[in-house]
């Protein structure tokens, strides 16, 4: 787990690497997800980068690109909601899993040891080697039962 320093620093690197410029629009998008306490759709960033930068001229169409990119390079992750679209998290977080209300959209991070240590069990059964993992249950939340 990064901090968020860290965080930025892995994305001037990524920039560098790949040859682009780097710009303030990508930073304060990752900044926003960053410091998010919920998971938030491209709508909801872009809220928040009016009321937070107000002087920054950042449109709809950056925030969509910036996310792109930033998905892209895994320094953000997303949890696709279909027609209803997508929602994002930094990856500076410690690892979790999610419960996804299928009504309402409600996201309940969780962590569990014991699925954690039984998917490693099964990986070892298997001769299989895990690099990463993403756990999804969807459903209903407790108040759209």
């Amino acid at each position: 787990m990064m901090n968020n320093e860290e965080v930025i620093e892995e994305l001037k690197k990524i920039v560098k690497q790949k040859g682009l410029k780097y710009t303030e629009q990508r930073e304060i998008v990752l900044n926003i997800l960053i410091h998010a306490k919920d998971h938030l759709t491209a709508e909801e960033v872009y809220n928040e980068i009016k009321s937070k930068y107000c002087d920054s001229n950042i449109g709809i169409a950056t925030v969509y690109r910036a996310l792109s990119f930033l998905e892209e390079v895994d320094l953000i992750t997303s949890i696709n909601f279909g027609t209803d679209g997508k929602k994002y998290e930094s990856n500076a977080k410690s690892h979790h899993d999610h419960l996804i209300c299928t009504k309402c959209g409600k996201i309940i991070e969780f962590l569990d040891d014991e699925i954690e240590k039984r998917q490693e069990r099964i990986a070892k059964k298997n001769k299989f080697k895990i690099t990463s993992h993403s756990m999804q249950l969807y459903g209903l939340c407790e108040n759209c039962q």
